[in-house]
């Protein structure tokens, strides 16, 4: 069908190719592990937080604002943001559950969604 050549030839290309293939797979690889870094950084750190007793959440705003006056000592926005920021986000949290609370649908008892009472007047008659 084919010369023995052209047979050769191809062989040597599709090496070629799946040398290239595997080049850029080793690149992606790298790149997705240099993005994910950081990402994994604050996973751990959110997995860290979430360990903590809730009191000892409530003593680390203090402390955070403690260090940071003596780390920062004329920075404003960082005292701001540190003083209101649990606020802001505890704010968030809750707005964000009323949300998710007020979009399901109501349901009746039986796990079957529940009828809007209609008027008196527009009801039939039994």
């Amino acid at each position: 069908m084919y010369p023995q050549q052209e047979l050769n030839r191809l062989a040597i290309h599709k090496a070629v190719l799946r040398r290239d293939i595997a080049v850029r797979r080793a690149r992606c690889v790298e790149a997705a592990a240099r993005v994910a870094r950081p990402l994994d950084w604050m996973n751990r750190m959110l997995a860290f937080w979430r360990q903590l007793s809730p009191l000892a959440r409530f003593a680390a705003v203090p402390l955070g604002i403690l260090i940071q006056r003596a780390v920062f000592p004329r920075s404003k926005i960082l005292r701001t943001l540190m003083r209101w920021g649990p606020l802001v986000f505890g704010a968030m949290r809750v707005v964000g559950r009323t949300v998710k609370i007020c979009a399901k649908p109501s349901q009746s008892s039986n796990g079957k969604f529940a009828r809007k009472a209609q008027p008196r007047s527009s009801r039939q008659p039994r």
